[in-house]
């Protein structure tokens, strides 16, 4: 059971990951998450994530958005990155990233899923039979308060690194792991 909840790895950002040694691995799509993954929830895309978006497909990777937001909501935030997206994904269920992957046209084992949560983000691809990394939320302005399922991702992360469940270095560093 505790492999639905256990992403591969867990690292800072989304700019922490070492993007170049992923492709070097195999992998050839990335699934994004965008709320507290790539941008605070409801925020504009940055200048950083669009040269991040560019620079992940001039490697040779193919991206996707996929959100449990609305299509306006995501076609707003990609309206200067050419980038395909699902929208009202209903994660965790794997309906929505196996259409990622006929969209794209890859593979279950070339594909991995970053975002922010582990029971939505990092449940759904283990349901899909997907690698995931999670990286640390991006918290709203003046956020103080964490919501109860934060709290308990927090303690799970924490005891996913205590009993060396996953590295907590780059990306490029680890290699598969059985549970």
């Amino acid at each position: 059971m505790i492999r639905q909840f256990l992403p591969r790895q867990h690292v800072k950002s989304v700019f922490s990951i070492d993007y170049k040694n992923i492709y070097q691995k195999g992998f050839r799509a990335i699934l994004f998450d965008i709320d507290a993954t790539l941008v605070p929830h409801g925020c504009d895309v940055t200048p950083e994530v669009e040269s991040l978006l560019q620079y992940i497909q001039s490697i040779g990777f193919k991206v996707l958005l996929i959100s449990n937001n609305s299509d306006e909501r995501i076609r707003m935030f990609t309206r200067n990155v050419a980038v395909p997206y699902i929208p009202l994904a209903n994660k965790p269920h794997p309906e929505a990233y196996l259409k990622a992957l006929t969209v794209l046209g890859v593979e279950k084992d070339k594909t991995l899923v970053i975002g922010d949560q582990i029971f939505t983000d990092v449940l759904g691809a283990n349901r899909a039979g997907l690698d995931s990394v999670i990286v640390n939320f991006l918290p709203q302005k003046n956020e103080t308060k964490l919501g109860k399922k934060r709290r308990v991702e927090k303690i799970l992360l924490q005891l996913y690194r205590l009993f060396g469940l996953y590295d907590q270095q780059t990306f490029g560093e680890i290699e598969k792991r059985e549970v």
